[in-house]
């Protein structure tokens, strides 16, 4: 069969998968995860390869885009202080927690341990967004959890780009390495704000909504492309498009009707390529052998909890006497919340083929991402009833 009839069939079952997942009230990406494990042992199984360009180049621009597209900026402006803190400073803490968890319960050199904690430690937008979109969380946690998700994502793939050229012989010190992060991170501000301003000045030109999606889809695939031409974040290019796009577009550029077909046209693509996404982590999830290494995975998942929990924690500890105070119900939900998915496996993947323990680090980044997907994934929203954080709850 040709890729697109594998993607028909994929398309056909994510469908399915979808319908019966939320007869039977679980989350659907759980289900599309369980089915793409169950494909991975039929003979007749799609020939799709879940692969770190696919998922970089090809799945993340649109849901990151998708994702900020609906933060509304003033919210955002409130609680950005908060976010960075979360994002870049917790998300270290992080890395370090499980780093040295690794290094010293498992025996990894620093390299393998360091390269490792930095792709697992992000939080992955697309499993975080689907979840809480699914059980329809709004307000300010929501944007905590969404916002955090997609900043933190794009501090981890810049380290992740520092630790691989330090494990590579390059020479950083703390100030070259905090000069780098600074100046990707500035990249993919400037290539967002500069991808978004020409759509909209082209979509202030034109009421065909037609036209209007596809600059919208411009400047998520643009945006990150650009930024990754010149070295900088591809998910902060893509994410800071999808702000300028989702708060100035609906105010001046978009038309009424290109208004709701974009946002119409966005929330089904953001379906396709969730539900693609996650079947094809079931189906590689089917494909891996995981013997000999579930010391390594039980540690990495306890280490990457404990991380998620100093940094969630420690961070929000910072602003406890002041107006952006987070509850303690909503910070265990942020710690809980903060699942594994694509992210780490497309680093994962991305990794050079000649450096040590490179199978190690995908098997065990997998481990991971199949605890995090089918254990915190199906507990979520039971803890989010519990703490009264779901819409009509407490």
């Amino acid at each position: 069969m040709t890729t697109i009839e594998h993607l028909a069939i994929l398309l056909l079952i994510a469908a399915v998968v979808a319908m019966t997942a939320r007869r039977m009230k679980v989350p659907y990406t759980v289900g599309l995860v369980l089915a793409g494990i169950g494909l991975a042992m039929l003979p007749f199984k799609p020939q799709i390869a879940l692969t770190r360009d696919l998922i970089y180049f090809v799945i993340l621009p649109p849901l990151v885009y998708e994702a900020a597209l609906y933060i509304e900026w003033p919210a955002l402006r409130r609680d950005m202080s908060l976010v960075t803190v979360l994002a870049t400073a917790g998300l270290l803490l992080s890395a370090a927690v499980t780093a040295t968890a690794m290094h010293v319960l498992v025996g990894w050199p620093w390299s393998s341990a360091a390269l490792f904690s930095v792709l697992i430690a992000a939080t992955d937008p697309v499993s975080v967004i689907a979840t809480f979109k699914e059980a329809a969380v709004q307000g300010r946690l929501r944007l905590l959890v969404e916002s955090e998700s997609l900043f933190n994502d794009s501090t981890a793939a810049i380290a992740f780009a520092v630790v691989l050229s330090v494990a590579g012989g390059a020479s950083f010190g703390l100030l070259s390495a905090t000069g780098a992060l600074a100046t990707s991170a500035a990249g993919g501000v400037l290539s967002g704000l500069a991808v978004a301003g020409l759509v909209l000045l082209v979509a202030g030109r034109t009421d065909d909504k037609l036209v209007e999606i596809t600059l919208t889809t411009v400047a998520a695939y643009g945006s990150f492309i650009v930024a990754e031409r010149f070295h900088s974040s591809g998910v902060l290019a893509a994410m800071t498009a999808g702000l300028v796009t989702g708060n100035l577009g609906h105010i001046a550029s978009f038309s009424d009707r290109g208004r709701e077909s974009v946002e119409a046209f966005w929330e089904y693509l953001a379906f396709v390529i969730n539900s693609l996404v996650f079947i094809l982590i079931g189906i590689q999830l089917g494909r891996e052998s995981f013997g000999g290494l579930l010391w390594p995975i039980a540690v990495a998942i306890a280490a990457a909890l404990l991380g998620r929990a100093a940094a969630i924690y420690g961070g929000c500890a910072l602003f406890a006497r002041s107006t952006l105070r987070v509850s303690v119900g909503q910070q265990h939900v942020l710690v809980w919340g903060g699942l594994r998915g694509a992210l780490a496996l497309a680093l994962a993947l991305g990794l050079p083929a000649d450096l040590p323990q490179r199978a190690d680090i995908i098997s065990v980044a997998f481990g991971v991402v199949v605890f995090s997907v089918l254990v915190q994934g199906t507990t979520i929203v039971p803890l989010l009833r519990r703490l009264g954080e779901l819409p009509g709850k407490g």
